[in-house]
């Protein structure tokens, strides 16, 4: 579904159509293979308009085709909108935001709140959940491993499960999630990721809100990490605020989603990120993928053979799924502490027939001191796709990440 088009208007002269109040240039420096790339402006000093009296189009040549936009309200008020990059010669688009109604349509891309978990939903299709109940592990199993604020299903588009939580050999494994490994607070040495050893935790805290609209869905959630003191005594040693913006997919073949995770120290005492071989940003694949089905790469052009320890900019994993082709790429953003992020990716011989699990590092090779009264961001991309994806349509998509194209205005 072309999620950009609603109404073409052809043969109209620029003061039939309506009156403009901007002309918007977005600059395209390299191919997207065909993929949307998300942009962004500031209205202020624009136009203080009310949404419903504004109205987005394309200019082409004589043609005025109309866009769907989204207004993020926070401190000021940022237009969103996607770059249809169906044409590689094209370097540079052209928009008008002109005075007129706006389209009235239902979001199309939503977060519902379901059974405990945030379900994030584009044109009635399951795209990703957050869980933020508490998952107790199978009958049986010792409940230190039970866990909540995490990511699972992360559904392909065609609806595939990529990801896998409470793995028989790592119970403590859950999909997408993000804890510290070995961590110095208050004198202790803290294990927020093993969580049989019983150091600590991290709990889902509240959700702090949810944006549904036609360009994209996000929630923000509050998250808890939560250190095991002696004597049966926890305290909060951060607060982490994570945000997941998933935006519309352009065509029934990939979608986007951002992940931003502000960490914060939650007392007047420091949290050492100490160096360790794993902890951060995992993810755990689907049980489908073994050694002989699935295939990485890197930015760097490693492979599952020689990944794990190396440095990358993105790092993707694909492989065959019953009758079809799937997979992500997991990029890390250039402000993000240690970047490009040290990898830690299993080996091919992993519990024998080669499970897959990925995880950016970014302590593997060095402590990360996080001190009291300051924001630390890290931020990252999925882009989960299927059919089969090429490095330098993976690199593509890191440079859109990383540099977004560039939007120059022009009033009337």
């Amino acid at each position: 579904m072309k999620f950009w088009l609603l109404l073409v208007y052809t043969g109209l002269s620029t003061s039939g159509f309506a009156q403009r109040l901007a002309t918007l240039e977005v600059t395209l420096p390299r191919s997207n293979h065909q993929q949307s790339a998300p942009v962004q402006v500031n209205l202020a000093g624009l136009t203080s308009l009310s949404d419903s009296n504004l109205s987005l189009v394309e200019v082409r040549g004589n043609t005025r085709i109309s866009v769907l936009y989204q207004i993020e309200k926070t401190k000021e008020r940022i237009l969103h909108w996607n770059v249809e990059n169906t044409d590689t010669k094209t370097t540079k688009r052209t928009y008008e935001l002109r005075l007129g109604v706006k389209v009235k349509t239902p979001p199309t891309v939503k977060t519902v709140d379901k059974n405990g978990t945030l379900q994030v939903q584009a044109n009635g299709k399951d795209l990703l959940q957050y869980n933020y109940r508490t998952v107790y592990p199978p009958t049986g199993i010792d409940t230190a491993f039970k866990r909540s604020g995490f990511i699972h299903p992360l559904w392909s588009p065609r609806g595939q499960v990529l990801t896998r939580i409470q793995a028989p050999d790592h119970y403590h494994h859950y999909g997408i999630w993000n804890p510290w490994t070995h961590v110095l607070f208050e004198g202790d040495t803290v294990d927020f990721w093993n969580l049989k050893d019983r150091k600590g935790t991290v709990r889902f805290a509240g959700v702090v809100s949810k944006t549904n609209g036609p360009v994209f869905s996000e929630y923000q959630v509050k998250q808890e990490h939560v250190a095991f003191k002696k004597g049966g005594k926890e305290k909060v040693a951060l607060n982490e605020l994570q945000s997941v913006r998933v935006y519309q997919p352009g065509n029934a073949d990939y979608y986007i989603a951002d992940v931003t995770i502000n960490l914060t120290c939650a007392s007047a005492s420091p949290v050492r990120l100490l160096t360790y071989r794993y902890g951060g940003f995992g993810w755990r694949a689907t049980e489908k993928w073994n050694k002989d089905n699935s295939e990485i790469l890197t930015s760097g052009g490693k492979t599952r053979k020689d990944a794990d320890g190396s440095t990358a900019r993105w790092c993707m994993v694909q492989g065959q799924l019953d009758n079809d082709y799937a997979g992500a790429v997991m990029m890390s953003a250039p402000t993000n502490y240690n970047h490009p992020e040290p990898l830690r990716v299993w080996p091919e011989t992993q519990n024998g027939k080669g499970d897959v699990f990925v995880n950016y590092s970014p302590t593997k090779n060095k402590d990360w001191l996080l001190s009291p009264g300051q924001t630390y961001t890290l931020r990252y991309r999925l882009l989960v796709f299927n059919g089969r994806y090429t490095h330098e349509q993976a690199e593509s998509s890191w440079q859109y990440f990383s540099q977004p194209p560039t939007v120059s205005v022009k009033r009337k």
